[in-house]
């Protein structure tokens, strides 16, 4: 793993956050942008080096719908750039980690995207982001 890429974190109203996070951080988010697959909306932050990722549900069934009904707003996952997200799956599989998605799916801000299952990680949800060229 090369570095943290983003950290994800859930809220309920994105326009609301994007309007908290835009005074706390000195700027707007410079990208909204919907993944319908996976049934919500981002918008990104920049943060120095660092990214924030804002996540909304947009169906009632998506996965940000049920972590928030379940545990409300708040630090969904820390993304980590890998140079070779196939490579990283298998290496990581082979130390015993269980992969939610064991062939990558696209993701917001132009990356492939796997996540690693929280209980094997200590309660964190942890993913994998690799650039697509």
């Amino acid at each position: 793993m090369k570095k943290i890429e983003h950290i994800g974190i859930a809220v309920k109203d994105i326009e609301a956050s994007n309007s908290l996070f835009a005074s706390l951080f000195g700027e707007a988010h410079y990208k909204i942008e919907e993944v319908v697959s996976e049934g919500v909306k981002t918008s990104f932050f920049r943060c120095g080096p660092n990214k924030i990722e804002l996540l909304e549900a947009t169906k009632p069934d998506s996965p940000i719908a049920k972590y928030i009904e379940k545990k409300g707003e708040g630090i969904h996952h820390i993304a980590f750039a890998v140079d070779d997200i196939y490579a990283e799956i298998n290496r990581l599989k082979s130390e015993g980690f269980t992969v939610l998605n064991e062939t990558p799916k696209k993701g917001a801000d132009n990356k492939l995207i796997a996540f690693l299952h929280p209980k094997t990680t200590n309660g964190v949800l942890i993913e994998l982001c690799q650039d697509i060229e």
